[in-house]
């Protein structure tokens, strides 16, 4: 690769957010361990000793790299928000709002599998995972999963007693949904496969949400959103 183009990448200073960028290329290509001091030195096109002025070693260029994907992560979910249509009583709004994260956070696995797999690394020492931007229970995605559960409780929904750690059994059923579609069977499988699965752990969850099954209209319009947008065979467009 010619150095020339890549440093016309930064200018006036800018490197260490240009090694932020290479790292988050890197880590969309080949996962975590792909990001090194080095390898994004020679994507910049500067000599690893510029790059180590900026960060002590690989583990903060990585942790710099999972700040980047927890927010491409973010901006996933924040699409699928943004296409939801208006209006609906309390509780649609919310399973709504549910499916939309749902989804984004599954989309965003599956269409950038190299930054999700980031976003999960975890440092080598404790210190290392408390400043990492790996998926805490402070991070953005996870704040956005608890907002919708809050919702949905508000608008009596969730009874009370269901209300602690209901994100945990949320992120646990979607992202074992995004594994199986990684690197379990739903990777080979076809579009009707891998929708009908959506579409079944969204309703097992919703239902152990209420307590109570979903109504015919309610379970339509949630399906046909879910048929709309869940993940079809291969990649989609990378997030930009």
């Amino acid at each position: 690769m010619s150095s020339a183009p890549a440093r016309s990448a930064y200018h006036h200073g800018d490197l260490r957010n240009a090694l932020i960028r290479a790292a988050a290329d890197l880590a969309q290509e080949g996962g975590p361990r792909s990001v090194t001091i080095r390898a994004a030195a020679r994507v910049v096109g500067v000599t690893p000793t510029a790059a180590y002025r900026h960060f002590a070693g690989h583990e903060a260029l990585l942790n710099a790299a999972k700040e980047r994907a927890l927010e491409r992560m973010t901006a996933a979910m924040n699409a699928e928000l943004t296409r939801l249509p208006s209006g609906g009583d309390r509780v649609l709004r919310g399973l709504r709002n549910l499916a939309a994260v749902g989804l984004g956070y599954l989309s965003f696995a599956t269409s950038e599998p190299g930054l999700f797999r980031t976003c999960l690394a975890g440092g080598s020492s404790p210190t290392s995972m408390a400043d990492a931007g790996t998926l805490t229970w402070d991070a953005e995605p996870l704040r956005k999963a608890a907002a919708v559960i809050d919702e949905l409780a508000d608008a009596g929904y969730l009874p009370p007693e269901r209300r602690p750690m209901a994100e945990v059994a949320i992120w646990a059923a979607v992202h074992g949904l995004a594994m199986l579609h990684l690197d379990g069977p739903l990777r080979e499988a076809d579009d009707e496969a891998r929708r009908a699965a959506v579409e079944r752990t969204f309703e097992v969850v919703a239902v152990g949400l209420g307590g109570r099954p979903l109504s015919g209209d309610l379970r339509a319009e949630l399906f046909g959103m879910i048929r709309a947008r869940s993940p079809r065979g291969g990649p989609e467009p990378r997030l930009r």
